[in-house]
């Protein structure tokens, strides 16, 4: 990865106190940016402060809030001057089956991770498009490339952030500001540890966790994508695979997945 393209650059990083966003963070440092990472614990935050990281300010904000997230940007700015790349990867997850799912979750979820994408972008926009080379890249979930049982709180925002990714890229791709969506599959941190426990059975047939992906990986292929200026990243061989014939076969994807659930759910009904 070339490293000129991130010199003395000024980013801010959503949930960048953590996961995903805490490895990106930490990479771009490396890279040479100016970071300002915005978490919603003061624990987190106060982490990564600890860490003094070179050129690194860590904020606290409720990206679900415009208000907070007006006021973290604010706070940013006057630190490290005009953003010039956005990342967005504050998220949370509550799997589930849907008839069990509070209404309050299925908001919550929506708050944060839709609309705690589109704050950020809407307020960093001006810097974005008045800088040469802007970039907005947003995390969203190999649970965006097809629809996965037991995520019907989670699996519709990320699907709202790729289809508002896919907008912003067709609108602001010729006034020279890039847009780029990240599909992660399972990774390998506190957000999955949690939601381990709460999957169904029939999610866990599908998607078990086992095996996930180091949150360094996902934030590598996601500096590295926005550097190039790609639109689409699909992290991993296999969910690139999965995805391909998600899209190009559904039918056929379809009844696989049935299977899997019912499978999952005959096994589930047996136990006394």
């Amino acid at each position: 990865m070339a490293s000129t393209f991130w010199h003395d650059r000024h980013v801010l990083v959503t949930g960048g106190t953590s996961g995903i966003g805490l490895a990106a963070t930490r990479l771009l440092v490396g890279l040479g940016a100016r970071v300002s990472a915005i978490g919603v614990t003061a624990q987190a935050v106060g982490a990564l402060h600890d860490e003094d990281l070179p050129g690194v300010v860590a904020l606290r904000a409720d990206v679900s809030d415009p208000a907070q997230v007006a006021e973290a940007v604010a706070a940013a700015r006057a630190t490290h001057g005009p953003v010039r790349s956005l990342v967005t990867s504050a998220g949370i997850t509550r799997p589930g089956y849907f008839e069990d799912l509070p209404d309050d979750e299925l908001r919550r979820q929506m708050e944060v991770n839709y609309f705690g994408t589109v704050w950020p972008i809407r307020q960093c926009l001006a810097d974005l498009l008045a800088s040469p080379g802007g970039t907005i890249t947003c995390v969203s979930s190999a649970a965006a490339l097809f629809g996965v049982f037991g995520y019907g709180a989670y699996g519709p925002t990320k699907f709202a952030v790729r289809g508002l990714a896919e907008v912003l890229r067709q609108e602001y791709r010729p006034r020279g500001l890039t847009v780029t969506v990240v599909y992660p599959p399972d990774v390998d941190t506190k957000m999955l540890a949690a939601e381990q426990p709460l999957k169904p059975p029939e999610l866990l047939a599908l998607s078990d966790g086992a095996h996930p992906v180091s949150a360094e990986r996902v934030a590598r292929e996601l500096v590295d994508a926005t550097r190039r200026g790609r639109h689409r990243v699909v992290v991993t061989a296999e969910m690139k695979a999965v995805g391909r014939f998600a899209a190009l076969a559904p039918t056929v994807f379809d009844h696989y997945v049935d299977h899997v659930v019912a499978r999952a759910r005959r096994a589930r009904l047996r136990v006394p």
